[in-house]
């Protein structure tokens, strides 16, 4: 039996306390996620140097809304019964930036309000056991 792997490899990591995966300029210290540009995304800076550094694992919901519809694969296959989820744009403090993401199984838009402290979760997508990044409210 194979190990779960990532829906996006090298987006976010599986472990015990998993992380997405940014980049940082190493002039300016402006991060970037998804990983994928070789530049800085600051207009201000010149920088080529972009380096791979683990995002902060939690932060506050920025905004959020139900998904009604279903998305294309790979986010929903469309092998499976589509089931409405909630999404949440989440603000990450440390590093200036808002990231999008589902929220974990069995939490929805009853539980999220802007400002809910939330933290980086690891799910499956779906009976294959490919993997996705959620984002889970903290118990307080």
């Amino acid at each position: 039996m194979t190990e779960p792997e990532p829906v996006i490899d090298r987006w976010f990591t599986t472990g015990p306390e998993p992380a997405l995966i940014g980049r940082r300029c190493t002039k300016c210290g402006t991060y970037q996620f998804p990983p994928t540009g070789e530049w800085c995304p600051n207009p201000a800076c010149d920088s080529m140097s972009m380096e791979d550094t683990e995002l902060s694992r939690r932060g506050r919901v920025w905004s959020y809304t139900d998904a009604q519809y279903q998305p294309p694969a790979p986010f929903v296959p469309s092998t499976d019964a589509f089931e409405p989820f909630a999404i949440a744009a989440v603000e990450l403090e440390a590093e200036a930036m808002v990231i999008l993401g589902q929220v974990a199984s069995g939490f929805g838009v009853g539980q999220l309000r802007v400002g809910t402290e939330v933290e980086l979760v690891v799910e499956p997508i779906d009976a294959s056991g490919a993997l996705v990044w959620k984002w889970r409210p903290c118990s307080e």
